[in-house]
Parts: structure tokens; sequence; C-alpha cells
């Protein structure tokens, strides 16, 4: 009897000891997993592009009149209210649903890319409206880097001019911060360099006559001197790829997206700063 009853109370025990190691072990891991990742260049690094340029482009970029990215986004102003009126539209604008864009759109340029919930897709803010153009106007696609979806990612950027950038990078957008943390640090091309390499190890030092950015996405679409027009993130990342002489991603990649959405979450704190211009 007495055996039986030494018996159960072990088995008690070690039930609960189980239980315990169980439970100390998942909230390790729950610890763990809440915990923020790690950053290569901390947030006290940060420092916009318009820091690297020289103080002709700085001069530009602050001059209201002068500053070439005006008339993209003057383009923008004039396509929010403006009805659609193609053959398969509602006879609806932008401005028909969201009204002011200063006060409607605030804050949104900061938050993406994020995920569409509807597509479980990551959009960037380019994708979102070409979502809203097409699926609630009736409007045709906008091509990639037309002068009329640039202007009007534009004037929604500006809506959050001066706003400091935080993406979600929890939940279901979580698998595509690491890959796009990965292809961050990922050797690629002829060259065998990572974005990392040049935008976090060597920010300052000079290429040829310029010195290196960090990289940050907190300008775009931004005007650069070198194309002679407003471009988009999506535009710079594939010149990089070109320029490192690897394989570049197909217009719309989801990779894309993904290192731009490690991009933001890396420049986190930067306030958002359109028309910006580069060299």
């Amino acid at each position: 009897m007495r055996a039986l009853v030494w018996a159960r109370v072990w088995a008690g025990w070690r039930r609960g000891l189980l239980g315990a190691v169980f439970f100390a072990f998942t909230t390790a891991a729950l610890t763990q997993t809440a915990a923020p990742p790690l950053r290569t260049l901390s947030l006290s690094q940060v420092q916009s592009g318009l820091h690297f340029s020289g103080k002709d482009v700085q001069a530009l970029q602050t001059d209201e009149f002068a500053n070439p990215g005006q008339l993209w986004l003057s383009q923008g102003q004039a396509l929010w209210g403006r009805a659609n009126v193609s053959s398969n539209s509602n006879g609806k604008s932008c401005a028909s649903c969201h009204g002011d864009v200063a006060s409607s759109m605030k804050g949104v340029a900061t938050r993406y890319p994020a995920v569409d919930v509807a597509s479980g897709r990551l959009f960037n803010l380019e994708d979102r409206i070409q979502k809203c153009s097409t699926q609630y106007l009736g409007a045709a696609a906008m091509a990639p880097e037309s002068d009329a979806l640039l202007g009007l990612t534009l004037l929604v950027a500006q809506a959050s001019k001066g706003l400091p950038l935080r993406v979600n990078i929890g939940a279901a957008a979580w698998p595509h911060w690491q890959a796009g943390a990965a292809l961050f640090s990922k050797r690629q091309g002829q060259l065998n360099l990572s974005c990392a390499q040049c935008h976090d190890q060597n920010f300052g030092q000079r290429l040829y006559t310029d010195p290196l950015s960090q990289g940050q996405p907190n300008g775009y679409p931004v005007y650069r001197l070198e194309w002679q027009k407003t471009g988009s993130l999506e535009r710079r990342l594939r010149s990089c790829y070109s320029g490192i002489r690897a394989e570049v991603p197909a217009w719309g990649a989801t990779e894309m997206r993904q290192l731009a959405l490690y991009l933001m979450w890396r420049g986190e704190g930067l306030p958002v700063e359109v028309p910006a211009v580069r060299k």
C-alpha cells in the first residue's frame, strides 16, 4: 500500500516538474520571439540621404520653387480630384472616397510596405494606389514608373511629410521582414557585394567623387539628377542590382517589397522627406 502511495506521489511530482519545465521553455521561447530584432545600424546613427548630399543638392531640395519634384507633385494633385472617365470607370476620383488628401492620407506613407489583408501580399505604396485605382475607380492599371503613378504616390507621401517611419514587422509581415533582412546582407552579382557592405559598413566613405549614403528610404519617390525625373524606391533598388551586376528582379517582384520593408524598419524614426532630391 505504501509503495502504491509513493508511486502516485512520484508520478504527480514528475508531471508537475515536466509541466514547469515546459512552461519555462515556452515562456523563454515566447520572450525570445517577442524581443526586437538586432540592428546593425543603431537608431542613433540613422541619417537621411540628404545629409550625404552636396550643398547644391540640399539647396535644390529646400527651394520650394526650384525643386523639380514639384512637377510630379502638381500632377498628383490634379489626378487626385480628377474623375476617371474611361469606359470601365465609375466616374469617381480619389477625392470622391478620401476627400482632402492632406488629412485623409496623413501617416499612410510611414506604414508601407504592409501586408494586404485581402490578398495576403506585401504591398508597397504604389501597389495600394494601383489597387484603389483599378478596383474602386475602375481605371486601367498605371505602368510602373509612369508619371501618373509617381505623382499620386508622391502626393500621398507628402501628406506624411515630417512624420517618422514606423512600419509593422509583426504577424504576417514578419517572414517578409526576415527575407528582406537576408537580402540586405546577401552578397550578389559579379562584384559579390551586399547592400550592407556599402550602406552599413562604409557609409560616409567616398565612391569615386560622392560619399556613400546609408541607403535610407524616407525620400521616395525621389527626383534624382542622374535620372532627370522622379523615380520610385523600386527603381533605385533595381539600379543597385545593376550596379553590382546582379540579376535584376522583375518589376513588382515580392523580394523588392521585402527589401523595402527591411529598409523602412532600418530607417525607423526618420521623417518622411518629400519631394526629395538626390544626385
